[in-house]
């Protein structure tokens, strides 16, 4: 998960926290109010299963990575822990309503565990509940109940709403890289199969035509092979043709490119590239190390802004990209790296350097000029 969600959901988990916790303290005070001792130990054992089983299901409510069984064992947990508090704390406090504000605790997480019809039940039923177990007023009862409970609601399902909302945001960000690179991969394949696919055929059928000649025809056999091999040839050269044209990279549009892709990801990208061409050779080894660079800066550091910074001096050309999102950038398992692109660049006589201060990280790639 992207550090910047991990900071979201660790707020979120604070919100609903607290929002919870506003309600557990308020049993509380029917433990100071009871004269029965044994009842005082019963009533805070309920209390405290409550909110141990209350935080656990908040927990897996918005953490993706675990399981749907996971999720649904959590709900059972904090069921059975409300069912179990109803004869602990119902009694606790004399004429102090104690089990109407756990009651507002499960009027309040129950619409955002599940649908509108269940919820409304449940919490009918639990409004029910609270009303004949507590003492005192019917009126206060049902206020500390419904109301308290639909205030924690409207809180919790707001924050869930918006922590939904982020989630889907960022798989859908994931979802179109994945896109951008399988449409990639369908190019190539559809451009090889175009190049490939008629000289492939003929070398088949003039195979086989040789192959029927040899016993009768020699000459003319020898004829055909002699032709398969130049079509070889020929389909061997136009390959190498078309995988040089893959290489050859257009490093304007690379940046023009990583720039969309980050503003679109809600990062304020500032590019700045010379008013002329630029130079073709070690274009494709700067290109992979902007677009390593994108990729870390999006897939593991929370930085809100970046800047591109393409020089082409007598020197050679100079790649600068910062962000303010300095951290334990590290690349995927399955990417070449910034260590590996730094040999690729070593090829071309040029060298790669990282640094991090102030808060920001700085990825700097030079290529030096063919002499």
């Amino acid at each position: 998960m992207h550090r910047r969600l991990r900071r979201v959901r660790v707020v979120t988990l604070v919100v609903l926290a607290t929002n919870a916790a506003a309600a557990w303290f308020m049993p509380a005070i029917g433990l100071g109010r009871e004269p029965d001792q044994a009842r005082v130990v019963w009533g805070l054992t309920g209390i405290v299963l409550f909110a141990v089983a209350q935080a656990v299901v908040l927990r897996a409510l918005v953490t993706p990575w675990i399981s749907e069984r996971a999720r649904r064992r959590s709900i059972v947990v904090f069921a059975g822990a409300s069912l179990v508090s109803v004869p602990l704390v119902g009694p606790l406090g004399d004429s102090w309503p104690s089990w109407a504000w756990l009651a507002a605790c499960i009027v309040g997480i129950v619409p955002v565990l599940t649908g509108k019809v269940a919820a409304a039940l449940l919490c009918t039923l639990v409004a029910v509940i609270s009303v004949v177990i507590s003492p005192g007023s019917v009126v206060d009862t049902v206020l500390i109940t419904v109301g308290f409970g639909s205030g924690i609601a409207a809180i919790n399902g707001l924050h869930v709403w918006f922590w939904d909302l982020l989630l889907q945001a960022e798989e859908g960000r994931s979802a179109q890289a994945q896109l951008a690179a399988t449409e990639e991969r369908l190019r190539f394949a559809r451009d090889v199969h175009d190049l490939l696919g008629h000289r492939l055929s003929v070398i088949a059928l003039k195979a086989e035509l040789a192959e029927r000649l040899a016993p009768s025809d020699a000459g003319r056999a020898g004829a055909e092979a002699a032709e398969v091999r130049r079509i070889a040839a020929t389909a061997l050269t136009e390959l190498r043709e078309v995988v040089h044209g893959y290489r050859e990279v257009d490093l304007r549009e690379q940046v023009s490119a990583i720039e969309r892709v980050l503003v679109s990801s809600g990062v304020r990208c500032t590019v700045t590239t010379p008013a002329g061409e630029l130079p073709g050779p070690g274009a494709a080894v700067l290109a992979a190390v902007l677009r390593e660079a994108s990729t870390n800066l999006l897939r593991h550091s929370a930085a809100t802004w970046c800047t591109i910074d393409v020089e082409d001096s007598a020197g050679g050309v100079r790649l600068t990209v910062v962000n303010d999102g300095a951290g334990a950038a590290t690349p995927d398992a399955h990417s070449h790296g910034l260590r590996g692109l730094a040999e690729r660049l070593a090829e071309h006589g040029g060298q790669l350097r990282t640094r991090a201060a102030d808060g920001t990280f700085t990825v700097e790639a030079v290529v030096r000029s063919t002499p």
